[in-house]
């Protein structure tokens, strides 16, 4: 059954449900990312921040070697002493613990930015049970998961150990060295070491991360009824707006057949096109449109306009234009006035005269 839901989600997710699976804290995170971080911070620890520390752990280990064997620390007073030997210890090596933990997040907010799930922190008592927790242990999916972790840590390993190997030919002299230049030659050979499990955790993250993005948006994929559904939730029923437009444009056609008997003229094209004016000096700066339509419409038009005494004038070509340029309740454009004004003033003059049309 669950095969066949699969099948039938070919459908790619819309924006609202790649937002709702973000509100519940279900996004695309590569593990493999945080651990490149976490690497970087260590490339930078051993190149920067290393030799500092060196310097600030010497005098204290030093100390601990000089009195050693010769100090005298009474009982009570051990544990005194060895907390002040572990906090200084412990806050010289604060800055690295706190470099990991900042690579760490921003790993993580890199990849997603910052999510509030409180959805996430619940605690699902199905997650307690252990018959569960062992069947996700060796499910596909873990089985999977292992075997890639372990495809990476055998490039890794490949990698770092191919770059290593040219630099530890002398490794086997350091014994004989000064212990100053055999702690320079083990701090450069890790940083060469560290810079290339870096590089090649690089690539392994950008194509993992890569990976979770499309296996994250293929398990968020919908079915054609899902989507139908979204929609009809999101704008409303297809059916029903579509009612709604007819009753917005009934009561439009209403309203301008309502505004035909105030009009001064209607300009027909006769028979395809009928345009009611109204002009009233005082109120507009130009002529305007009433009401306007085509074929049936026009007819109504002219028999509402005829019912009400308005005159109707034949001129097709204005009909025509007035129509196609000028929408309802505007004005006539500048290039028409010289025609209109004709109409106006020829109807103006039968009104004079006590004579209609």
């Amino acid at each position: 059954m669950a095969e066949q839901d699969d099948a039938q989600k070919t459908e790619q997710p819309t924006d609202r449900r790649i937002r709702e699976s973000r509100e519940k804290g279900q996004v695309a995170v590569s593990q493999d990312v945080r651990t490149w971080g976490i690497l970087v911070g260590a490339v930078i620890f051993a190149a920067f921040l290393a030799p500092i520390l060196a310097r600030q752990l010497t005098p204290i280990l030093a100390r601990i070697l000089e009195i050693s064997g010769t100090a005298a620390i009474e009982e009570s007073a051990a544990p005194a002493a060895a907390a002040g030997m572990l906090g200084a210890v412990g806050w010289t090596l604060a800055p690295l613990l706190a470099l990991v933990i900042v690579l760490a997040v921003a790993a993580g907010l890199g990849q997603s930015g910052f999510i509030w799930a409180p959805s996430r922190i619940t605690m699902e008592l199905g997650r307690l049970s252990p018959i569960k927790g062992f069947g996700r242990l060796f499910s596909l999916t873990a089985v999977v998961d292992f075997l890639k972790g372990l495809a990476k840590l055998a490039v890794v390993a490949v990698i770092g150990t191919t770059v290593a190997l040219p630099l530890m030919s002398d490794v086997a002299l350091m014994p004989a060295w000064p212990v100053i230049d055999g702690l320079e030659r083990l701090h450069s050979l890790s940083i060469a070491i560290i810079t290339a499990t870096a590089a090649v955790m690089a690539v392994v993250a950008l194509l993992d991360y890569a990976f979770q993005q499309h296996k994250h948006l293929r398990n968020l994929r919908m079915t054609r009824q899902e989507v139908r559904d979204e929609m009809k939730q999101s704008e409303g029923d297809p059916h029903v707006k579509a009612k709604i437009r007819r009753l917005r444009a009934e009561r439009a056609r209403q309203r301008m057949m309502a505004a035909v008997p105030k009009a001064d003229v209607v300009v027909t094209n006769p028979t395809h096109y009928s345009v009611a004016l109204a002009y009233v000096p005082a109120a507009m700066a130009a002529p305007k449109v009433v009401a306007k339509g085509v074929d049936t419409l026009a007819r109504r038009i002219r028999e509402v306009a005829e019912e009400a005494g308005v005159p109707v004038m034949e001129n097709p070509p204005l009909a025509r234009s007035l129509y196609a340029s000028v929408e309802i309740d505007r004005e006539i454009p500048t290039e028409h006035y010289q025609a209109v004004a004709e109409v106006i003033a020829f109807v103006m003059r039968q009104r004079t005269g006590g004579a209609r049309p």
